[in-house]
């Protein structure tokens, strides 16, 4: 099982801080957060009950990529996703230069976790198409494959056309791309074309289904013996006999949050040095959990 946590709702010294701390007590990896914008007029429905954003207008959503590189180029084993990154609000040429460079600076420890967005603003500020931005993301994914071989590249589909060209610096491997997202499309995109899912946080049942519903889409298109990463967070208490269950369900990495009840910790300001108030959750939890589930 790996053990990854986020970084969303820091502000940005706080994340690159945190990211040290998590290399040193032992954890897997780091998830990012992606917004571009928070609109003044905001006219669209927020994925959940109220239909409203959780958060407020002022909070900071630093650059995916530019976040990776300095995390990176502080840590030594920490690996970086996102949870996830809306990557249809921008143009492919941008997404494959800004991955591949982040992939290059990091030594490969970098995967992409795309989603197809829900925010139209977000989509019409960056020019891009908000109806179609499902199936561009369905074409994005092979097209992203094909630009980060190196040499002279190319792709020609439905959505995008790029002429034969030079994407430098190209990723040294491979660069696994998962796909988040509870809608059957999403689901259905995952099985089908990516290399993993991320989800939210679940109560056990929930992650169940969700688990069980990849499995057979993945059977359905014959991809069962493949590897294939899933992530996702649990609404229970944190114990290892919790993730070992997890683990045995299918579940290859959980997004925990260390900190997780300390309210004091996250609601504390962001002076300078103040990051080191998240170190005793870090440790405490690598020494009660991730300790005991290796």
């Amino acid at each position: 099982m790996q053990f990854w946590s986020g970084v969303a709702f820091l502000s940005a010294t706080e994340a690159i801080a945190v990211a040290r701390m998590f290399d040193e007590a032992g954890y897997d990896g780091v998830v990012c957060a992606d917004h571009m914008i928070y609109p003044q007029q905001l006219s669209s429905p927020y994925p959940s009950p109220t239909g409203r954003p959780m958060w407020s207008p002022e909070t900071p959503w630093p650059d995916t990529w530019v976040l990776i590189g300095a995390m990176a180029a502080v840590t030594t084993r920490l690996r970086f996703s996102n949870a996830v990154y809306v990557a249809p609000a921008r143009p492919l040429l941008e997404v494959a230069k800004q991955v591949a460079t982040a992939s290059v600076i990091a030594g490969g420890r970098v995967s992409l976790a795309v989603g197809a967005g829900w925010m139209r603003e977000e989509f019409d500020l960056m020019g891009q198409d908000f109806a179609n931005r499902g199936k561009r993301l369905d074409e994005m994914i092979p097209a992203l494959r094909a630009l980060w071989r190196g040499g002279w590249v190319s792709w020609s589909g439905r959505y995008y056309q790029v002429p034969e060209l030079m994407l430098e610096p190209h990723p040294a491997q491979p660069v696994p791309i998962l796909c988040g997202g509870e809608s059957d499309a999403a689901l259905h995109r995952a099985a089908r074309l990516c290399d993993g899912w991320v989800g939210t946080a679940y109560a056990w049942d929930e992650a169940v289904y969700y688990v069980e519903r990849l499995k057979a889409f993945r059977r359905s298109y014959g991809r069962h013996d493949e590897p294939f990463e899933i992530m996702l967070a649990l609404r229970e208490t944190a114990s290892p006999d919790l993730y070992k269950r997890a683990a045995d369900l299918g579940v290859t990495a959980v997004m925990c949050s260390p900190w997780a009840g300390w309210d004091d910790l996250v609601s504390g300001g962001s002076s300078a040095g103040s990051a080191e108030r998240f170190r005793p959750a870090i440790e405490r939890f690598a020494e009660t959990i991730i300790g005991k589930c290796r």
